[in-house]
């Protein structure tokens, strides 16, 4: 008997399986998706019933498939929340040039309070803030020589525009987190302003009047805290119409606002404030459960992969009752692509541990990642890699995949390490002009200096700029047409989906986690990214 040749087949066969990564399930991947986009769970509205039961079946799978519990003995994160829900008999009067301007709530303003007060009445001369940014990184300050102290500022979204004489500034034609929603309200905090109002324009924000709007029709929520008695938006007509009652004109002042040493310009408008609201207290739960490293060395680091579970629950539209915000795609896909990719790891143990989180209350300002980031269950020092997925493909296989943030670190030289491996292309960066890095959990995750990015698909850009294996042009459309779903009713689970994108996304997904896991050293940040110097 030739026993040297089967020996050499068996080393050949255990090098291979060696090499060979876990497998993601579509099958296992539908299911999951399928239930939790089901009306059964009511949209897993944050502090709804859905969003308890969500919560409950995730750490069901997770101990099914035998995750270990990564908060103590279970998998339950708390997350101690405030909810707000603004009452109709809310509004903002201004007073300019003798007029008196009462924009009508919902369909002109939009008005919240993070305060966690239920009722909010304040007088306040109005100022017009420009972007309402301090950044002595970029040299600016939109409110010097000023004090907003106690006024009620109005400025724009989006940062200030590249010029010829300053290409990069602001990140050039990539938006930068100074551009963002969530940095103007934490500004105006800062400021210590009576309340702020967003300018909406569709191009600025990157989405129409109609997805602030759904939000604010829903409960709101914040962590627990000092925030703004007043936070809304203003649609760009009605900030017109108050700036030309002012003798004002919007466009000079915007065009003033794009230039360095522009000064806050108060509008001779006084705005007189009543915010009603119910509070209630919530407790929310992050779920996590991981698999243990196999290295002695490194498996006190991790690789988190992370999805946030919910959406924005049962509630009203258009004045019908008891419409349910499913939110298969958002983010019902990356929920269930978690438990997918769980299931394979587990096969298959990687050097360094692997976590598997779950965040709550994303569409309410990432709080769920906020607030593990400020209560970690695995030290961010000792914490490798955060991998997101937020609304993925459900077209069908791409010949690319991406990966938009991924540039900031070490993390894209890996990523196009395991595309070549799949046979795939990394997708060409591009200019970020909707600040897509600043929108998804992996962000704050970024913030507290652990390296991040949102595992993209054409979905999340909303642009379709993705190449598809198959019918490239018609897949490109039924991509981009998902913008008209996105925070709407209509993002319902369809079962003729082709989930073989989905699919090839989560795989993706897992075996650059298995490559950062298994690497001798944990990624870095690029040298002159301004997060790398962020101290964990």
């Amino acid at each position: 008997m030739h026993r040297f040749p089967l020996i050499a087949a068996c080393l050949a066969l255990a090098s291979l399986n060696a090499l060979a990564q876990p497998v993601v399930a579509e099958a296992t991947l539908r299911a999951h998706l399928s239930f939790l986009a089901d009306d059964l769970l009511e949209g897993r509205g944050t502090g709804q019933r859905g969003g308890e039961l969500a919560v409950r079946y995730l750490e069901t799978q997770a101990a099914a498939i035998g995750l270990k519990p990564a908060a103590g003995k279970g998998y339950r994160q708390s997350v101690q929340l405030v909810g707000t829900t603004t009452l109709p008999t809310s509004a903002v009067r201004f007073e300019a040039g003798g007029k008196v301007l009462a924009p009508v709530l919902g369909r002109d303003i939009l008005l919240g309070n993070a305060k966690g007060t239920a009722a909010v009445r304040f007088d306040a001369p109005v100022v017009f803030a420009g972007y309402g940014i301090d950044g002595a990184d970029e040299r600016w300050n939109d409110f010097s020589g000023v004090d907003v102290k106690g006024k009620l500022l109005i400025v724009m979204v989006n940062d200030p525009r590249p010029t010829a004489g300053e290409p990069t500034r602001f990140g050039g034609k990539s938006l930068t987190y100074y551009g963002r929603w969530m940095y103007k309200y934490e500004e105006a905090v800062r400021q210590g302003a009576a309340g702020i109002l967003l300018i909406h324009t569709t191009e600025s924000a990157s989405y129409p009047w109609s997805v602030p709007a759904t939000s604010f029709s829903h409960e709101r929520f914040q962590l627990a805290g000092a925030g703004n008695a007043l936070q809304g938006w203003i649609h760009e007509d009605a900030a017109r119409a108050l700036f030309a009652a002012a003798g004002k004109d919007l466009d000079t002042l915007r065009a003033q606002a794009e230039m360095r040493g522009f000064k806050p310009v108060e509008l001779g408008v006084q705005a007189r404030a009543a915010v009603d609201s119910t509070i209630r207290q919530v407790e929310q739960f992050n779920v996590a459960g991981l698999v243990p490293g196999t290295d002695p060395a490194l498996k006190d680091q991790a690789v988190i992969y992370s999805a946030h579970w919910d959406h924005l629950g049962i509630g009203t539209a258009d004045g019908k009752p008891d419409h349910i915000w499913n939110g298969a795609i958002d983010n019902a896909s990356g929920s269930a692509a978690l438990l997918a990719m769980a299931q394979a790891a587990l096969a298959k143990p990687a050097r360094r541990t692997q976590i598997f989180l779950w965040p709550c209350a994303e569409e309410q300002g990432l709080l769920g990642a906020l607030a593990y980031v400020r209560s970690p269950l695995w030290p961010l020092a000792k914490t490798a890699a955060d991998l997101n997925l937020d609304s993925m493909n459900f077209v069908g296989k791409t010949r690319d995949m991406g990966v938009a943030g991924s540039e900031r670190s070490s993390l894209h030289a890996s990523a196009a390490q395991v595309a070549r491996r799949m046979g795939l292309r990394l997708a060409p960066t591009v200019p970020d002009l909707g600040g897509a890095y600043f929108r998804a959990d992996h962000f704050m995750f970024a913030k507290a200096g652990v390296p991040a990015f949102n595992v993209g698909s054409a979905v999340f850009s909303g642009d379709g700029s993705f190449e598809f294996a198959t019918h490239p042009d018609a897949s490109r459309a039924r991509m981009v047409a998902f913008k008209q779903d996105y925070h709407q009713v209509s993002d319902q689970y369809n079962p003729d989906w082709d989930l073989s994108g989905m699919v090839q996304q989560a795989q993706f997904t897992l075996n650059l986690g298995y490559a950062v896991a298994n690497a001798p050293a944990m990624p870095a940040w690029k040298r002159d990214d301004p997060l790398g110097k962020v101290k964990r």
